[in-house]
């Protein structure tokens, strides 16, 4: 009964046009008086959920991504890869989803991603002759690599919500990202030929190349240090971040010699206005989440589905499914932290690597950004791009069916996600 309670009022307050989180946060707290327990449960259980280790990464992350772009390294990544990829057909869209691959090893989150590079990719695909459509299409689709390469935002936040090894999930993540992007560049390769998509008009010499290559080296080598960090055990998932950190300091300062004090201000600030907006939503969904664990929503859950069927395919499909409707309309960290307690305890029973499935579970969530009607990816590209959001969902379309084909790839190939930690963690 309060599970439904919770379940119904929360749905009102989203009708209504409440943020999701005060959505959560109001319906679980007025559950609770209802129910006559004591409101200081509120504070205790949302303080207790703030209260850990790992999401001491999150506001770190956010920060070294933060310093690296007031360095311009963006700018320096971009036109590196512009050098190498660029001049086949259709080149900026590879272009594009290379980038956002490397700097998905500083960055953690794809709408961070289309922050840092999203206008930069748009307005050089609009000056050499591409269709807005494409090129707001292929910037949401490439930004999907952020929450899946290490490190990654979401993929900590279902560590912490699934109890599961953040080190391990992390690593997880490296060769599904790589499906990804191949999934990606093939479709881009098959636009190209049908579109007659131009090549990049940028002039590339031996002696540019090895400039740009030495000024882009600090960003191509930031995953290796963070990867490097992980496999030998030198420092965990939360000290990695604090690593990145400092990495992106010491670039900023001793090899680009642009992070000014002003720079390093501004980075902090953003920090803590994008940590402040995560982890109200955390301690939100924990709470939402708490209200539905008291009633046995988990364990009724877990008992459905196994008696759905117990072979992990069919459960994986389930899953699938469910967590693309609910991409459709929910913010993803709250969905992980609502979801992951819920269905990966059946998934477990049945056989299904918690590791993988925190791979699904984010991947799906990520394509929900690209989703209408709460998709944010589309809202956030279209203010950059300055287009119509009509325009934009029809060019995030093509993309979406790409990224299902390689969310099925990666569900049914779950060695794609454990052979990376299972090696290297031994």
């Amino acid at each position: 009964m309060m599970s439904i309670a919770a379940i119904v009022l929360f749905l009102v307050f989203v009708l209504i046009g409440l943020p999701i989180a005060m959505s959560m946060g109001l319906a679980a707290g007025i559950v609770i008086a209802w129910f006559d327990m004591p409101l200081a449960v509120v504070a205790q259980r949302t303080l207790n959920s703030l209260d850990s280790t790992p999401l001491l990464a999150v506001p770190m992350f956010i920060f070294a991504a933060a310093v690296f772009n007031a360095t311009g390294i963006t700018t320096q990544l971009f036109d590196f890869i512009r050098m190498l990829v660029g001049r086949i057909r259709g080149g900026l869209g590879h272009v594009t989803v290379l980038t956002h691959l490397v700097f998905s090893g500083v960055s953690g989150a794809a709408l961070a991603d289309i922050g840092a590079l999203g206008k930069i990719q748009i307005d050089m695909m609009r000056e050499q002759g591409y269709d807005d459509e494409f090129s707001a299409g292929i910037c949401m689709a490439a930004s999907t690599l952020g929450p899946i390469f290490p490190p990654s935002i979401p993929l900590v936040i279902f560590a912490m919500a699934a109890e599961v090894s953040p080190v391990k999930i992390l690593l997880a993540g490296v060769i599904p990202s790589l499906i990804i992007a191949a999934f990606l560049m093939g479709l881009i390769a098959f636009l190209a030929r049908r579109k007659n998509l131009p090549r990049d008009t940028i002039v590339v010499t031996a002696a540019g190349l090895l400039r740009q290559f030495r000024f882009t080296l600090p960003a191509l080598l930031a995953p290796v240090v963070l990867i490097g960090g992980l496999v030998i055990g030198f420092f965990g998932s939360t000290e990695a971040a604090a690593v990145t950190v400092v990495y992106a300091i010491l670039v900023g300062i001793a090899f680009y010699k642009k992070l000014s004090w002003r720079d390093f201000i501004a980075a902090g600030r953003e920090t803590v206005q994008s940590t402040a907006s995560v982890l109200l939503i955390v301690g939100c969904a924990a709470l939402f989440a708490w209200v539905l664990t008291i009633d046995r929503v988990p364990t009724r859950a877990a008992e459905f589905l196994l008696s759905v069927s117990r072979d992990p395919q069919v459960l994986l499909l389930i899953v699938n499914v469910l967590l693309l409707i609910i991409g459709m309309f929910m913010e993803s960290l709250a969905a992980i932290l609502i979801i992951a307690p819920i269905i990966t305890p059946a998934l477990v029973q049945a056989g299904v690597d918690p590791v993988h499935l925190g791979i699904v579970v984010v991947l799906n969530l990520m394509i929900g950004l690209l989703t209408p009607p709460v998709g944010m990816s589309l809202y956030m590209v279209s203010s950059i791009a300055r287009m119509p959001l009509e325009r934009v969902i029809v060019g995030a379309w093509p993309f979406i069916v790409c990224l299902v084909l390689s969310l099925l790839t990666v569900t049914y190939l779950p060695i794609a996600s454990t052979w990376l930690p299972s090696v290297l963690m031994k």
